[in-house]
């Protein structure tokens, strides 16, 4: 069975970059096809991977299990020229949290390591059980109004329901927001997200030395699927863009009306 699934440029352009996705709590490789497909048609091989299996008993093993399958994940997209650059990950809800846990701490990094993360849907440090719902069409209604993407995730038989309640290990979650990354960190948030902490996610951004924290107007916690999702994507690809040139944005406003 394969770990990870692939998304690839048109053919004949030239790859931009490597992108590792990284899902949250009860999504599947699936739930990201959509976003997959979106960053691949700008010529960036894309390849989404499982979620990771945050051990509250052994946290620091969880950590160690998901950097061993990102470094193999990123070495198998080399080709005879060696992997793509800039790599970036992009990680989910719990997938977040781990990406920002792991790159945050005292890691030596490796040959594989990142050039630069988006976390989108940190869930907040103070996140409790039980603030979801108990039923399905409560969780979607916290996870995305998109129904596009409701579909797809009540039909997808390998989505964990209700998983989402699931509490996250807080030596995990208290890594993530004391993160000291020097990498390039992206942070989306939507501002209807209840599982989000502005305040933290605020300090966070203000923490790092080079974050940036876009807020998108309307979305839920699956940040990257709902209805936003185009202008969400065109975010992470400026992203991307400005990586390839010391982050200096491409366009900047000089005059508008709107």
């Amino acid at each position: 069975m394969p770990t990870y699934t692939d998304h690839h440029g048109p053919e004949g352009l030239l790859v931009r970059g490597t992108i590792l996705v990284v899902p949250g709590r009860g999504e599947t490789r699936a739930t990201y096809a959509r976003l997959g497909a979106r960053l691949a048609a700008d010529a960036y091989r894309v390849r989404v991977i499982d979620p990771p299996a945050l051990d509250a008993d052994d946290p620091a093993g969880s950590l160690t299990e998901l950097e061993a399958r990102l470094a193999r994940a990123v070495e198998d997209t080399a080709s005879q020229d060696g992997v793509v650059r800039p790599v970036v990950l992009v990680g989910a809800d719990s997938g977040a949290v781990a990406l920002a846990a792991l790159l945050g701490g005292s890691r030596t990094p490796a040959a594989w390591w990142p050039n630069a993360v988006v976390l989108a849907g940190l869930p907040g440090p103070s996140a409790k059980t039980g603030a979801v719902g108990a039923t399905w069409d409560a969780e979607l209604d916290v996870r995305t109004a998109c129904p596009t993407h409701r579909g797809r995730l009540t039909e997808d038989p390998e989505v964990r329901r209700g998983s989402l309640d699931a509490a996250l290990p807080d030596v995990l979650l208290s890594a993530a927001y004391d993160s000291e990354s020097p990498l390039p960190t992206l942070l989306l948030v939507g501002d209807s997200d209840p599982l989000a902490d502005d305040e933290a996610l605020a300090r966070l951004a203000k923490s790092l030395p080079l974050a940036r924290l876009s807020v998108v107007h309307g979305a839920h916690h699956d940040v990257l699927n709902d209805l936003q999702h185009r202008s969400v994507a065109a975010e992470v690809v400026g992203f991307l863009e400005a990586l390839r040139g010391d982050l200096r944005p491409l366009i900047s406003v000089r005059s508008s009306a709107w």
